[in-house]
């Protein structure tokens, strides 16, 4: 079978202005267009749409990622085309992929097979330039808090207490720890730095929670950047960087419209990373999607226990929006990984493995059913290796739990391959829900990163040493408990070590760094060894993209 992007590039696209108007109704005055398969959608459009009833919102998780794969974008978009595919006007929203992870791990994230998002190539790498608006907007913050210091330092700026990183969108560990200043006056004063990959950065997730562009703007001027030298905040607005900061971003703030390979509308705005932001799409994109469609397919990134739980707990909390159904995404070769078996054996029938790593998914189906309070289907990406044993194993387990299980071929078959996912997940939607949140506004932050423990992650206890939990104390007293908590950890664990496969219980759950995100209004507590900028692979995906005959090679 021909390689993901060999089938993007054989695809026949239909103008991004068709798309708008036959699927969504969207005339093409209110498209901003970068060439003839993508565009912008303007801001002042969107805003008359408010008035419209909603359609119904449903979420795809995934258990915790493992190196056989998953395929929780490809099952994003295939349900999208599926949901179109049985005469239902539905939308897909995604995040944008991050380059880092392009030229590292992952290779591309625009789906797979005959499930994919078009222009690929274009996805994957600048799009509309949406990340290099975000990066220029945050080093631009960063930039003039060095000038301030620099011209006398009028607002006493402590230099050992300044919180605000520089950004790049790459994977570049050699970057996380640097001295900036060097080379006499003329450059400043020395001190102590750092980059975050653009997609970890505060800007990304003020931008993916704003709701407009004074919404945004108020948001980039509460940015805490550090404090003075009496242990005042400092506020980016007291740098007067927030308007410029706001010119920068006001044209990325506009959601970004493109197709799949069934020409079906989809949204792709935004892209913080799930194991360490909040790792959802744009509220304006899921908002106005919502307002256009009446069906919205959208994701939350790595497992349910960090994508989803975000989703929730600070999306959904932030912007009143709740899903109606959820979908679980699993392939018998990952929890034959969960269970012990090496990557290279997961093609092998291992029914003792199956039943050993099937634990993974019954934590999230609960979490998700339970804790979440969301109904749910699980949605298993079919291999050919997967052996007959093996799933009449995998469907008896989730009879258990009361869950209906779908074998979906949306990857081979496009979206008639996922049209039973489909009819399912409208029976959900139609099914009375009450999502729940896994903590309340009014519990401290330190019972918010405990009740996440917990009750997702099955932790006994949350530990810190004395002067994280001064932190946390101290971000209490001055006013930000009310603010939900964002935890940044491994995505391939219910634990904060990344080996542990399965679903471990009574683990520890040791918080080693916090930050505070006034702009985005949540609090960052990093976990066990998880960085906020990734390093690359010994074999980066890199190594294999090129340009041969004019053509792109190696994304997937």
């Amino acid at each position: 079978m021909s390689s993901d992007i060999e089938i993007a590039q054989a695809a026949k696209l239909q103008r991004i202005s068709k798309v708008a108007l036959d699927k969504l109704g969207i005339a093409e005055e209110h498209l901003e267009p970068y060439g003839h398969y993508k565009a912008k959608i303007s801001l002042p459009y969107l805003e008359t749409l408010k008035g419209k009833k909603d359609g119904k919102l449903i979420l795809v998780t995934a258990i915790s990622p493992t190196p056989a794969g998953e395929g929780k974008t490809t099952t994003t978009v295939g349900l999208g085309d599926a949901l179109n595919h049985i005469g239902k006007k539905a939308v897909i929203c995604l995040r944008e992929p991050s380059l880092g992870p392009v030229f590292g791990v992952k290779g591309g994230a625009a789906g797979g097979g005959y499930a994919q998002v078009v222009p690929m190539e274009d996805i994957n790498l600048h799009f509309t330039g949406d990340f290099s608006a975000i990066a220029l907007a945050n080093n631009l913050l960063a930039a003039l808090i060095d000038n301030h210091i620099s011209h006398g330092n009028e607002l006493g700026i402590d230099v050992r207490r300044i919180q605000w990183k520089r950004v790049v969108d790459m994977n570049d560990r050699a970057l996380r720890d640097i001295v900036v200043g060097l080379g006499g006056t003329a450059n400043g004063y020395p001190r102590e730095d750092g980059f975050d990959i653009v997609v970890a950065s505060e800007v990304m997730a003020i931008f993916c929670l704003s709701n407009s562009l004074e919404d945004l703007k108020s948001r980039l001027g509460n940015i805490v950047v550090g404090y003075s030298r009496d242990q005042k905040p400092i506020k980016a607005k007291d740098l007067k960087a927030h308007g410029a900061m706001t010119v920068l971003l006001k044209d990325a703030l506009q959601p970004n419209i493109v197709q799949t390979l069934e020409n079906n509308a989809a949204f792709i705005h935004g892209g913080p990373f799930a194991n360490i932001a909040h790792g959802c799409n744009s509220v304006i994109a899921t908002k106005s999607a919502l307002k256009l469609a009446d069906y919205v397919v959208t994701e939350a990134g790595f497992g349910a226990d960090l994508g989803a739980e975000k989703f929730l707990d600070i999306k959904c909390r932030k912007s009143g929006l709740r899903p109606s159904a959820a979908v679980i995404v699993a392939t018998v070769r990952a929890m034959k990984y969960h269970g012990g078996v090496d990557v290279k054996e997961v093609n092998k029938e291992n029914l003792a493995a199956l039943e050993k790593g099937l634990v993974n998914l019954e934590r999230h189906v609960e979490n998700v059913s339970k804790v979440y309070g969301i109904p749910c289907v699980v949605s298993i990406n079919r291999f050919n290796y997967d052996t007959p044993a093996e799933l009449e194993m995998l469907n008896a387990r989730m009879k258990k739990l009361g869950v209906p299980v779908v074998l979906a071929t949306h990857w081979g078959d496009g979206g008639k391959g996922a049209a039973e996912l489909a009819k399912i997940v409208v029976g959900l939607c139609d099914q009375p829900s009450k999502p729940t949140f896994v903590y309340e506004d009014a519990d401290t932050l330190w019972d918010k990163i405990n009740k996440i423990a917990t009750k997702v992650y099955r932790a006994s206890e949350v530990t810190a040493d004395t002067k994280v939990r001064a932190q946390i104390k101290k971000l209490q007293e001055d006013g930000y408990g009310h603010y939900p908590v964002c935890v940044a950890k491994t995505q391939s664990s219910f634990s904060t070590d990344a080996s542990v496969r399965g679903a471990p219980s009574n683990h520890v759950v040791n918080v080693r760094e916090v930050r505070l995100a006034a702009g985005a209004e949540f609090v960052v507590m990093i976990c066990g060894d998880i960085m906020t900028m990734p390093g690359l692979p010994k074999v980066p995906s890199a190594e294999k993209i090129d340009l041969i005959d004019g053509k792109v090679v190696g994304l997937f």
